[in-house]
Formats: C-alpha cells, sequence, structure tokens
C-alpha cells in the first residue's frame, strides 16, 4: 500500500507545471535567474547627427590681388622689377590701413561660399619663379605673417629647366616653401603668349593640330609637373602677360583650374567670373597702382568681363604683326578706330622691355603712336594698346621680331635667369 502511494506520488510530481526545468542555454550552463528582455521604453535614445550649418557668408567682401615680380637693389626694367625696401613699405601699408591679407586658397573658399572673409582683404602673388621671391620677397612676408601664391612656370626652374639660370628658383627650394605652408600654383611651360600659333622654344609656325597639343601642355603640361615634383594640389592658373581670349579661357577651365588671373586690377566681388580673376600688376615706377587698390578706390568687377579684344589685324600696325624689322627704335604706331568711340584720355600703349610709354594719340585720324627712343633689348617686342569706349575697357596687341644683326644691336650672353627676364614676362 505504502508503496503504491510513493510511487503516485512521484508521478503526479513529475507532472506538475511548476516543476519543469529551464532548458539550459547554450553555453551548457544552467541561467539560474535569467533577465527580462527590456522594454522598447527603456532603450538607450540616439541623439540625431547635428546638422551642417554653413557659415555666414559676407557677399559684399572686396578682394584685391597684387601681382610682383623681381625684388632687385638696382631697378632697370620697372614693369616687371622693384625696390625691396619699397615691397616692404607696401606691405607695412596694408597693415597700416588696416587690409586683411588671406591666403588664395582662403578667397576661393569664399567664392565656393564655404568660408567668410573679412571686408576688405588683399592677396599677394609672385610671378614666374625668380630666387629673388625666396631670398628677398618672403623673408618680408614672413616677418608680417603674410601667406603667398607664387605663380610658376615650370621651365624656368633648375635644376633641368631650358630657361633655368642663376636667377631662377630651385625646385628644393619651392618644396621648402610649400612645407612652410606657401601657395604653389601654375604660370604655364615655357612663358608664351597662349593665343599665338607659333612656338617660340622650336620657332616654329604652329598648325591647328600642333597648336592644341602646345596650348595642353602649356596648360595642363605644367599643372601636371607642378603637382608631380612637389606633391601639391594646382588649381589656379595665370596667363603670361595676361594675353587670353575665349578659347585660352576655356582650355584652362577644363584643365581643372578653379581660377585664371589676368594682369588687369579690378577690385573682386563675390560674383567676379572665376575665369578672368583680374591682379593689379605692381611696377617699380609706379606707386600710385598699389596705393589705388589698397586704397580700394579702383573699379570693381561686378561679373563683367573686364576687358574687350579687338583683333589685331584691323590696327592697320606699324611694324606689321609677324613682321621683321632692321632696326630697334622703331616708330610703333597703330590705329584704333576699330575700338569704337574713344576716351582720348585713356589711350595707353604698352611695349615689351619698357612698360607703358607716353605714346601720342590723334582723336581725328583715331591713331597711336610712339617712337622708340632707347633701343629695344629682345628679339621679338609685343605691343598693347587700350582706351576705354563706351565705358568698358578695349585692348588690341601685336607682335613683331628685330633682326638684331641688321640693326646692330649687340647679341646679349644668354642671362642667368628665366626668360621672364624680360619686362615683358608678366
Amino acid at each position: 500500500m505504502l508503496t503504491r502511494f510513493a510511487i503516485l506520488s512521484l508521478l503526479l510530481a513529475a507532472n506538475f507545471p511548476g516543476c519543469k526545468k529551464n532548458p539550459a542555454p547554450a553555453g551548457g550552463s544552467q541561467m539560474l535567474n535569467p533577465s527580462p528582455a527590456p522594454s522598447a521604453s527603456l532603450a538607450p535614445t540616439v541623439a540625431p547627427p547635428p546638422k551642417e550649418t554653413k557659415p555666414a557668408i559676407d557677399q559684399t567682401a572686396q578682394v584685391v590681388i597684387f601681382g610682383y615680380h623681381r625684388f632687385v637693389n638696382k631697378v632697370r626694367r620697372p614693369d616687371t622689377e622693384i625696390l625691396p625696401a619699397n615691397f616692404e613699405a607696401q606691405m607695412k601699408e596694408l597693415k597700416d590701413k588696416g587690409v586683411a591679407v588671406i591666403g588664395m586658397q582662403d578667397f576661393l573658399a569664399w567664392k565656393r561660399g564655404e568660408k567668410s572673409i573679412p571686408p576688405k582683404c588683399a592677396i599677394i602673388t609672385i610671378d614666374d619663379g625668380y630666387k629673388s621671391g625666396y631670398e628677398v620677397a618672403w623673408p618680408i612676408l614672413k616677418k608680417y605673417e603674410y601667406p603667398v601664391t607664387m605663380f610658376i612656370y615650370t621651365e624656368g626652374i633648375k635644376p633641368g629647366g631650358r630657361y633655368a639660370g642663376g636667377e631662377s628658383m630651385t625646385w628644393d627650394q619651392l618644396a621648402e616653401m610649400r612645407d612652410a605652408g606657401v601657395d604653389i600654383q601654375a604660370h604655364s611651360a615655357t612663358h608664351q603668349d597662349l593665343r599665338k600659333h607659333y612656338d617660340k622654344v622650336t620657332k616654329k609656325k604652329l598648325s591647328p593640330e600642333e597648336y592644341e597639343a602646345w596650348l595642353t601642355n602649356e596648360v595642363a603640361g605644367s599643372k601636371q609637373v607642378l603637382e608631380q615634383k612637389l606633391g601639391i594640389k594646382v588649381n589656379c592658373f595665370a596667363v603670361p602677360f595676361g594675353y587670353h581670349d575665349p578659347h585660352v579661357q576655356e582650355v584652362v577651365m577644363k584643365a581643372g583650374y578653379e581660377g585664371m588671373f589676368t594682369v588687369y586690377g579690378q577690385r573682386l566681388t563675390f560674383n567676379a567670373p572665376n575665369n578672368l580673376l583680374g591682379r593689379y600688376l605692381i611696377e617699380g615706377n609706379k606707386p600710385k597702382v598699389f596705393s589705388d587698390a589698397a586704397n580700394f578706390s579702383g573699379s570693381t568687377s561686378g561679373g563683367a568681363v573686364p576687358v574687350s579684344e579687338v583683333s589685331k589685324t584691323s590696327l592697320a600696325a606699324q611694324p606689321a604683326d609677324g613682321e621683321t624689322i632692321r632696326t630697334a627704335s622703331p616708330l610703333i604706331k597703330a590705329n584704333l578706330s576699330s575700338f569704337g568711340t574713344i576716351d582720348p584720355g585713356s589711350v595707353q600703349m604698352r611695349v615689351s622691355g619698357l612698360g607703358l610709354v607716353p605714346a601720342t594719340f590723334d582723336d581725328k585720324a583715331q591713331t597711336v603712336t610712339y617712337q622708340v627712343t632707347q633701343k629695344l633689348r629682345d628679339t621679338t617686342c609685343t605691343v598693347i594698346v587700350a582706351a576705354k569706349s563706351s565705358g568698358k575697357k578695349v585692348e588690341a596687341s601685336w607682335t613683331f621680331a628685330i633682326d638684331e644683326a641688321a640693326a646692330g644691336v649687340p647679341v646679349a650672353p644668354t642671362p642667368a635667369a628665366p626668360p621672364s627676364a624680360s619686362p615683358a614676362k608678366k
């Protein structure tokens, strides 16, 4: 009897629901006090990522860009040279006037709407690659803690550059400047007029196909050389001499440049076209150009094209474009009737090697004339004539050659400097 009762009690205990064992966890050990699953209300709150807010951009800010070349103790070619003391005085003038000197990349970031800049800013640029930029200008700029952009044409840098000489910078010096934060940008390969279908290096007239290949090398090739040798990003291009036309502009911008720079100085605004950014070319004998720009008293670039070019074929130029003459002191003349209604007081003539010359304008005949009184030093000469017509600047240029032997001009030895030693280099 007792045995039957004991067996019945065991069977009842085995089938009682509250006595079932929990299955062992997968790890093999039994969970004695399992925690309840957290409710949705106890889940941690994840904050949404902060919204990106663009900085407030002052679109009324204005920028002036200064362009320099050489810094020498004795100025012989004032259109590309300046005394070191005068350069330092100009840098001090910017500080005294409260003009902020900013870097080129800050300027471009502002134009992209990514960064704000002070209301009045200046940018310092130095062209070509003369060692005086490294030895003279850079220490002055460091003294004032000013950033600088170097526009370099690659064949003027040593070693390796076909135009490099004793006055040239080296790739090591450029690398040192790069490491110190200097912005290094392109100024072509051989520093020639990019509009002309003629290569002065090979002295060859170029076919349309050859011209396109040559132009691509000058624009895109120089960018590639700088990027590969220095490990940098090049996004700015300064046009040699300031010469350009719509095709040159197109090739430059298609090569991956963000900005193309000329030498037609204007106060740059937020909407200034990136493919026509004017710089004030500083000449050693024209301090007023710097002062006017530093005072922000010049015209602005409110998005309009600053210069309208006229075909040289309409100039009836003397000497003619492409002509070889037998004197180094020619009479230079051009007819400006194709410019439209001209403001007589605005007519200017620039001659490579001389700069701005005191030309005479005959309003009745619409001709501008200048007699060269000192011998031209180079075998080629470029003339630029400009005037204001209906409120716009109009310009044309042409180039002629000089037979040195026939003119009796002594052939100078190859200078220990880049070809931009010629004052025509800008």
